[in-house]
């Protein structure tokens, strides 16, 4: 039987990562993906992922500031530009969930500058917007954009050229922790490793049901789309922000990048389904209310004129889940909840310094693994 000191399962973003880091430090590694690398029946391909540090939770805000350190670290390790700043705005409804006193709060916390912002200033230096008295508004001139699959692509080739052998079209089928190791089953055979880190999204339960150690999850069908506007000029990345409305629904948006259109979505629009049962057609009725929302806020966005379909897989409190199996220490899991592609890096790195040594520099302890029953979506 091959053996190998780490194995890697899920070949986005995330375990593309550490097995570029892994591969990097010179370990002997395998990954698996069971479908062509750079596929898009999960949540990493397509242009673009919002990029920032404005979080409303200190953790996260830090775990950023590490992130920006690890993409700056790979740009220049593999001589690739994967990272555009534009600044970017989090707007908050007074009357929402979200405050933007705790953005304030936790970026002041770890020394990131920031502005708060009146709706007149915002639609003064961005007239593209339109905005009410009800909004407060939050800049901070590090936001950004990362190119999705360019990155994802950069990891897997550097990972190869360093030494690790990445297995496509190669389904593992389950895992056996032994004493000592554990073995991957896949379709064309088995082979062994010291660690595995699991960074299988949506399918995570595939192979961890097997072992009653299930994590909850929420699994869904998400949707971007792209608009056309008459003068996408206005919309260029040195007059037009990154932007997130964090509301009951949030919605977020980006300027032209790479064409003249302008992309946006919802987050967390509850279409749910399973990967199995995954249509790929966009809903219309999300489309419509995406077009409806865009209509009153960034009335100059124009037509829509493509939309993409994408799998989440979150957790109920939208926690990341970072770390060793408590019941098969052998497993790491990874898994991003639906907004971890902006730390993609650092989660790469996280992930290899949990699978050489056990610890890592980063405070994960929000980020353990709990089992139990799959959770249904809330409300």
């Amino acid at each position: 039987m091959e053996q190998f000191e780490v194995a890697v399962v899920g070949l986005g973003a995330l375990g593309s990562a550490a097995a570029y880091q892994l591969a990097r430090r010179g370990v002997k590694v395998v990954g698996f993906e069971q479908y062509e690398l750079g596929h898009v029946r999960g949540a990493s391909h397509d242009t673009s992922r919002i990029v920032r540090t404005s979080y409303g939770a200190e953790r996260y805000v830090r775990l950023a500031q590490s992130a920006y350190r690890d993409w700056a670290d790979l740009e220049r390790a593999t001589g690739e530009r994967l990272l555009t700043v534009t600044g970017g705005v989090i707007f908050a409804p007074r009357s929402g969930p979200y405050d933007a006193a705790d953005f304030a709060t936790s970026l002041a916390a770890a020394d990131v500058p920031y502005q708060l912002l009146e709706p007149a200033e915002v639609t003064k230096r961005w007239p593209q917007f339109r905005l009410t008295g009800e909004v407060e508004t939050v800049y901070t001139a590090d936001t950004g954009i990362a190119h999705a699959a360019r990155t994802v692509a950069v990891l897997q080739l550097h990972a190869r050229v360093l030494g690790a052998e990445l297995r496509d079209r190669t389904p593992v089928r389950r895992v056996s922790p032994e004493q000592g190791g554990v073995i991957i089953h896949t379709e064309h055979g088995d082979v062994r490793a010291g660690k595995v880190i699991i960074a299988a999204d949506a399918w995570t339960n595939d192979l961890l049901g097997p072992l009653g150690a299930t994590i909850p999850l929420i699994t869904m069908q998400e949707q971007v789309s792209y608009f056309k506007p008459a003068r996408p000029e206005h919309f260029d990345q040195d007059r037009f922000p990154v932007w997130i409305w964090e509301d009951h629904h949030c919605f977020y948006g980006f300027p032209t990048y790479g064409e003249p259109t302008i992309k946006a979505a919802r987050d967390l629009s509850e279409n749910l389904m399973s990967p199995a049962d995954r249509t790929f057609e966009p809903s219309p009725e999300l489309l419509a209310e995406l077009e409806d929302f865009l209509g009153r806020v960034i009335p100059d966005s124009g037509p829509p004129l493509r939309t993409v379909t994408c799998q989440y897989a979150i957790t109920p409190n939208r926690e990341f889940v970072l770390g060793p199996l408590a019941q098969h220490p052998d497993l790491i899991i990874a898994l991003g909840a639906g907004h971890a592609f902006k730390f993609t890096p650092a989660i790469g790195r996280i992930l290899a310094d949990l699978a050489l040594t056990g610890e890592t520099g980063d405070d994960l302890s929000a980020f353990a693994v709990t089992t139990g029953s799959v959770g249904k979506a809330p409300g």
